[in-house]
């Protein structure tokens, strides 16, 4: 189960009244710094980019390649740890839109992680640290750590365990 808030809106869906959710300049600010980032090919730059003006965590060595869409509205919600690769033009969500409410969460995402291409995360998810996340998969629920998921809907495919396994690591 994903942790979110639920905030209940009444008359128009909630996105009618996005205004009144967050600050119209802090989503100008938001759009100008994640095109910047995502077109940017200097990495550093990126970090630095997410972590000074969207208030991102972003770990160091951490790699967001071309493209990746951080939330817009919260992206101050999402924590990034160290040596992390985001895949390409990767989604990543703290909030979500419905008729009569909106849901914010946070996104954790661990330390050592690969997200493949084209991957949409969802608010209030956790990725553990070492998960591989294959590409194109829909992340709507938590990813326990050193696990391999994937597919659409998302289904483990392996445990850390079994990784080792593969991999020729014995457990510790």
């Amino acid at each position: 189960m994903r942790k979110t808030d639920r905030h209940p809106v009444s008359g128009a869906n909630s996105l009618w009244h996005v205004y009144q959710t967050v600050p119209f300049l802090k989503v100008m600010k938001n759009f100008i710094i994640i095109q910047i980032a995502r077109y940017t090919p200097f990495l550093s730059v990126k970090n630095w980019l997410y972590r000074t003006f969207l208030k991102m965590k972003v770990g160091k060595q951490t790699s967001f390649a071309l493209m990746v869409m951080p939330d817009i509205m919260f992206p101050e919600k999402i924590t990034v740890g160290k040596n992390s690769i985001i895949g390409y033009n990767t989604t990543i969500l703290a909030h979500e839109y419905l008729i009569h409410e909106y849901r914010t969460g946070f996104v954790t995402i661990g330390d050592e992680v690969m997200i493949g291409a084209n991957t949409t995360i969802l608010p209030g998810v956790t990725i553990g640290n070492g998960a591989v996340v294959s590409a194109g998969t829909l992340v709507h629920k938590d990813v326990p750590a050193g696990a391999f998921v994937g597919g659409n809907p998302m289904k483990l495919i392996y445990t850390d365990e079994e990784m080792k396994k593969r991999m020729g690591n014995p457990a510790d």
